[in-house]
């Protein structure tokens, strides 16, 4: 046999019949209250969530969940590789498969060669400047002085 029970609007404990009382709100609104401390408390406009023996507090604080429901295991995202605008994911592939002292070599022999192009302008635009001083600048007029 099932009885039917409600539910304290403060406390969210369950009310067996014969015991609480039924306190109709301005509004029209049914509340069921399971004491007369729930009572008191309603009047007074306390918040549930704020005192520690209701239930919304301890949901709020999640007490007693442990028994109830498990922790869900949080999944690993698995990382996929694309193709970038400039290289195709073998590209890609064999560049990261290359070891590391070819890799090095490779950048080393790539540092030289910029170092060389550089050294080759400079020899390049040093022998046409010939004696300026500085490029683009003007001799410095004084500013209290009238042209």
């Amino acid at each position: 046999m099932v009885i039917a029970t409600e539910l304290c609007a403060l406390s969210e404990y369950r009310i067996y019949p014969g015991n609480g009382s039924l306190f109709i709100r301005r509004d029209g609104k049914p509340i069921f209250l399971g004491t007369s401390k729930a009572y008191s408390l309603t009047l007074q406009r306390k918040k549930p969530a704020k005192l520690v023996w209701t239930q919304a507090w301890r949901r709020l604080h999640k007490k007693g969940q442990n028994e109830t429901a498990t922790k869900k295991r949080t999944r690993r995202v698995n990382k996929v590789s694309r193709a970038v605008v400039g290289l195709s994911l073998e590209d890609m592939r064999k560049k990261a498969s290359v070891k590391p002292e070819v890799r090095a070599a490779s950048r080393e022999a790539a540092l030289k060669e910029v170092k060389a192009r550089k050294a080759a302008n400079k020899a390049k635009s040093s022998g046409k400047r010939g004696n300026n001083v500085g490029a683009g600048q003007r001799n410095k007029i004084p500013k209290n002085v009238k042209r």
